[in-house]
């Protein structure tokens, strides 16, 4: 399969303007790609499209938990980027709770945005991505699309939802201009779980303490991280792995599907322990 060409056609990036999105915003500006950039942050979206001023872009403050927005967004990048050949969906978030801690509304709000939302900004480009003569959609999954912990039932399960969505994609556009590829990242420093939403009935000092043992974990700079980003979607990589963690976990997942966590309860002890009061 040869390269996709980024150099003078559109890529559109969600979550552009934090974290890796942003980053992975500013590498192919530098190789000279036109960028369509998606994000809810009015502020820092303005601030990273001003950074980018020798760049053809544009932005586009969207909730992609809003169906009629994404279509609407999707309409005004097609009109303004006539040759769009990449899709990176960047936007995400997390949320820290057990299940009796978490309610209903809580988990349903995450999987609107790391599931629904990627399904949405997907189907909506799909078009204008089939006019390409050759277009590929690169879908952040995450390592816990691979291996679900204890304490993230909902981030894992929107997760394995945008993995599975990312392979059934694939297979009903074989023979098609367009490939997909998911790319699961671990131990990424873009301040997600940092930032993120806890269970309201978790006590804030304790889901501080889980949230800052997890980011501890943390390694891979999100620059190296765009870098392998953008090399897959160049590459039409259907499967990619970021971080030398995500590469442990995806062998500890396959040599044992059932007891992985044996292995991996340890190490994330205090990242998932959201119940034990503060000393």
């Amino acid at each position: 399969m040869r390269l996709l060409e980024l150099a003078g056609r559109t890529t559109v990036i969600t979550g552009a303007a934090h974290g890796m999105g942003a980053e992975i915003a500013r590498l192919l500006a530098h190789e000279g790609a036109h960028l369509a950039l998606i994000d809810h942050d009015a502020e820092a979206l303005s601030s990273l499209a001003a950074e980018l001023d020798d760049t053809v872009v544009t932005t586009h403050l969207v909730d992609l938990r809003d169906d009629d927005a994404v279509f609407a967004a999707s309409a005004s990048i097609s009109a303004a980027h006539p040759h769009i050949n990449a899709l990176i969906t960047c936007a995400g978030s997390s949320m820290l709770g057990d299940i009796e801690q978490l309610t209903m509304e809580e988990m349903r709000w995450l999987v609107d945005v790391n599931l629904w939302g990627t399904v949405s900004i997907t189907k909506a480009l799909l078009p204008a991505l089939k006019r390409a003569p050759d277009a590929h959609i690169t879908h952040l999954a995450s390592v816990y699309a691979l291996a679900a912990p204890a304490g993230r039932i909902p981030y894992s399960m929107s997760k394995f939802a945008v993995r599975g969505f990312s392979e059934a994609l694939r297979h009903e556009l074989q023979g098609s201009s367009v490939t997909v590829g998911a790319v699961y990242p671990a131990g990424v420093r873009t301040g997600i779980i940092l930032h993120g939403r806890y269970a309201a009935a978790i006590d804030p000092a304790v889901a501080a303490r889980a949230a800052a043992a997890q980011a501890a974990m943390y390694h891979t700079d999100p620059a190296d991280a765009a870098v392998r980003i953008v090399r897959a979607t160049q590459h039409r990589r259907a499967r990619t792995m970021v971080g030398r963690q995500a590469r442990l976990i995806d062998l500890l997942t396959r040599a044992s599907p059932t007891g992985y966590w044996r292995v991996m309860r340890g190490p994330l002890r205090e990242a998932i322990d959201t119940t034990t009061p503060m000393g």
